[in-house]
């Protein structure tokens, strides 16, 4: 191992029998794994990081079964090019991280830590002091990078998730579909912890599940068609070169757009630029901290081209600073197509 860092609803029977079928029962899915050889690595970082903003931005809703926070410990499960892997990160008292690992994966899983947190974040030619606002948010929180998981089918399918439905919704989606077709994470985790699918196992999920996990038609449609060619778009995702080409690329996709392309970026590559266009909120956001005064998806473009390269990175600065816009309307609430 050569890590990078330093080293020290009822439901009728047969589709009932049908998805039984499909996936193991309870006992066999909550059954202890057998052990792992626990791995370890100290990274120690060149810059200051606050481990936590940057790391549980990965996170899919509190209640993630492939991300928890314990205490001072995230633990995150993957499905690693190597296999399976558990991580467990812990930030030290020196700036240094101390990371274990177990699975498979448990290799890989270390050898990703630095970028996971952070390392290949290149901040040069960003300037705060365009705003007092971002200036102010980055002087206390200079800890704050974008991480990379390096695992672009998991980012792509949890934003397909997220399309067009509130947080709850697609949160609850992406727990039961997890649990129930992922792999249960090796190591002593805190509790019962979930790799998401592989991409032959995403595209392999029943009609029947996606409707009781809570995803809309849509969007399960579009995860099972992306899977179809999971492998290969991969490829060709981590051979493009840079953010547009891997916009054009997403964006050829049926049923992807440009939202669903700046959210995969940013989660698997750290996408510095990427503006996740057709929010429900962020453009409401991201007007009334830089103005005071809500605007459209063509107003926060405006407002953010003075930090063309480096628009995610205020767009996370803006959401450190704690200033939101006061609710204007009732909250959108999410739709329930199971009864159905």
């Amino acid at each position: 191992m050569t890590p990078t860092g330093t080293a020290t609803a009822p439901r009728a029977a047969p589709v009932e029998r049908a998805e039984q079928a499909e996936r193991p029962a309870p006992a066999e899915r909550d059954a202890p794994r057998a052990p792992h050889a626990r791995l370890e690595t100290t990274y120690t970082p060149r810059h200051a990081l606050d481990l936590h903003r940057t790391v549980v931005h990965q996170r899919h809703g509190s209640n993630d079964p492939s991300l928890v926070v314990d205490g001072p410990v995230i633990w995150r499960a993957s499905r690693t090019p190597a296999g399976i892997a558990t991580v467990a990160l812990r930030a030290t008292a020196g700036g240094a991280v101390r990371a274990a690992a177990w699975g498979p994966g448990a290799d890989w899983a270390l050898d990703q830590v630095p970028a996971l947190c952070g390392a290949h974040d290149d901040p040069d030619g960003f300037d705060a002091d365009r705003h007092p606002l971002i200036a102010s948010s980055h002087h206390r929180h200079p800890g704050l990078r974008l991480g990379r998981t390096d695992l672009v089918f998991d980012a792509l399918a949890s934003a397909i998730f997220e399309q067009k439905v509130t947080g709850m919704q697609a949160f609850g989606a992406w727990r039961r579909i997890v649990t129930w077709f992922g792999e249960r994470a090796p190591g002593p985790t805190p509790r019962p912890m979930f790799a998401p699918p592989s991409i032959d196992q995403w595209r392999r999920i029943p009609s029947w599940s996606w409707h009781r996990a809570g995803l809309e038609p849509a969007q399960s449609r579009t995860v099972v068609q992306v899977a179809a060619r999971g492998t290969s778009l991969v490829r060709t995702l981590d051979a493009a070169a840079g953010g547009e080409a891997r916009e054009s690329v997403l964006t050829a996709l049926r049923g992807v757009g440009p939202w669903t392309s700046a959210e995969t970026r940013i989660r698997a590559y750290g996408d510095p630029d990427a503006v996740s266009v057709g929010d429900y909120h962020l453009a409401h956001q991201v007007g009334h901290a830089l103005t005071g005064t809500r605007t459209d998806d063509d107003g926060m473009l405006a407002l953010l081209a003075p930090w063309a390269g480096h628009r995610q990175r205020v767009i996370r600065l803006i959401g450190a600073s704690g200033v939101q816009e006061p609710r204007r309307g009732p909250r959108l609430h999410p739709e329930d197509h199971r009864a159905r």
